[in-house]
């Protein structure tokens, strides 16, 4: 599928400060248009920088970059060349993308994998100790439930002051009525999405983020209005510029140990994310899922116990047992206003009418031995993180990477928009791995990233690491060269 040319109808403008914020300069610290031309095009594949955003005004951004306005004039003439950014005269220039084809979404979900190593997915496997317990307790439970009708919309009563305890521990009191008991996380995400949004509304979403909720949005026709983040983090003074321009009715976040990067969001930045949205009446849908992922740093407390008093009455918390004990088990929630909940219950009878009982008894048992389910598995991510870093230094030693204080996964710098190309190859070499323009809000971007998670046995990474050098080496001048005007879909 080509990816559509853009639309003349920029609803954001960079400033030429903003636009030299997000800019890598050249090793020689002075920009020539060539530099310059490449340095938008690294932003805007990295998702630094938006696609459909108007650019600066040429004499704008000179005056910031300290450079001529012929420069500004002739990196932009290269971009348009090239297809990263379109003009209409008298209205400005915008970013876009070269027309392609969209990235090839790799079959992630294979039950048939046999002899290939699935780096795809960033899911742990049950703690077997706790979970054969967990599983004996509930089936000595159920029987109390087997004479009832087994429908809880709501979840059962348990879990849910099972949950909202653990969510009063942690530093941000909630009662029982407070929490909807989901089938998984991604049921919250999708349902808060139809509560909440129709389509045609915008929502602000970072870039990247979690390509579920993104195809969730995109599925019920939601815009998406992008923000960065980066090795370095979020840049609230985009975020709330995004905010005012844009007024989206919601914004989706992954603060704690950000999917796919791995970065933690500081305290203070949390209570100003919430002080914008409140100002601008936008909803905060803050995916909590990782939480407990807390390798090198204390565990957050909730974000809506950062954001202070009054700000968090439009924050609405996503959580689930998937990371912490079993994607299999599909428990998840949501933690809102009991107004929200009663409603968020009501859209959720039209999709399942309930959740399993069997799998909610089996919840209440692990969270009440989560305190001892996590250190353990905390440890274990410790060691697998080390042995893929390991693994990949050895194999791959020019590729790039932040170690994350915590989640599941290392967001790696190829160094070269190959990502796709990469991840395709690396099938046929028994791997399969996620290309990061799976992960970017608009097609084409990040595609010099390979999300690769931490998740599986130590002495994997080691065959894994040998098999995707095996991918890099054996296509001599098959990747494209990094230089405009090429592009790799």
């Amino acid at each position: 599928m080509a990816v559509a040319r853009v639309v003349h109808t920029a609803d954001r403008t960079l400033t030429g400060r903003q636009l030299a914020s997000l800019l890598t300069p050249p090793p020689e610290g002075r920009f020539g248009y060539r530099e310059l031309a490449r340095a938008v095009r690294e932003a805007l594949l990295d998702g630094r920088v938006a696609l459909r955003l108007r650019l600066p005004a040429e004499r704008e951004l000179a005056a910031v970059l300290l450079v001529s306005r012929t420069t500004v004039t002739g990196a932009y003439d290269l971009l348009r060349e090239s297809g990263y950014a379109h003009s209409r005269r008298g209205a400005g220039t915008w970013t876009a993308l070269p027309d392609g084809q969209a990235p090839t979404v790799l079959g992630a979900f294979q039950d048939d994998a046999g002899s290939t190593i699935d780096l795809a997915l960033a899911a742990p496997h049950a703690p077997e100790e706790e979970f054969s317990a967990a599983l004996a307790a509930a089936a000595a439970e159920l029987p109390r439930y087997a004479g009832s009708q087994g429908y809880h919309p709501y979840g059962l009563p348990a879990l849910r002051a099972a949950i909202a305890e653990r969510y009063t521990a942690r530093g941000l009191p909630t009662l029982p009525e407070q929490i909807l008991v989901t089938t998984g996380a991604q049921q919250a995400v999708s349902l808060v999405l139809t509560l909440l949004g129709r389509a045609g509304d915008r929502v602000l979403a970072e870039n990247p983020s979690y390509t579920n909720a993104l195809d969730a949005m995109r599925g019920r026709m939601l815009r998406v209005t992008p923000v960065p983040v980066t090795e370095a983090g979020w840049d609230t003074g985009l975020v709330d510029a995004a905010l005012r321009q844009t007024a989206p009715r919601l914004a989706y976040l992954i603060p704690d140990f950000h999917n796919p990067t791995g970065r933690l969001m500081p305290t203070e930045q949390r209570r100003e994310l919430a002080r914008s949205a409140r100002a601008t009446g936008t909803w905060l849908v803050v995916d909590e899922t990782l939480t407990d992922m807390a390798l090198d740093v204390p565990a957050p407390l909730p974000f809506a116990a950062a954001a202070g008093g009054g700000d968090g009455e439009q924050i609405v918390s996503v959580g689930s047992l998937s990371k912490s004990c079993w994607g299999g088990l599909r428990v998840g929630w949501v933690r809102a206003a009991s107004r929200v909940v009663t409603e968020l219950a009501r859209v959720r009878i039209t999709a399942d009418l309930s959740g399993s009982v069997l799998d909610q008894l089996v919840a209440v048992a692990l969270m009440g031995r989560l305190d001892e389910i996590l250190p353990r598995r905390l440890d274990e991510l410790r060691l697998r993180r080390s042995a893929l870093s390991d693994a990949l230094a050895r194999h791959v030693p020019e590729w790039r990477w932040a170690v994350p204080p915590g989640g599941m996964c290392l967001w790696i710098d190829l160094g070269r928009p190959v990502a796709s190309s990469l991840a395709a190859r690396a099938l046929r070499h028994g791997v399969r791995v996620e290309g990061g323009a799976r992960f970017g809000v608009d097609p084409g971007t990040h595609e010099h990233r390979l999300r690769i998670p931490f998740t599986l046995p130590v002495d994997v990474y080691e065959p894994a690491a040998e098999r995707l050098a095996a991918a890099l080496e054996g296509a001599p001048g098959h990747f494209a060269d990094p230089a405009l005007p090429d592009w790799v879909a």
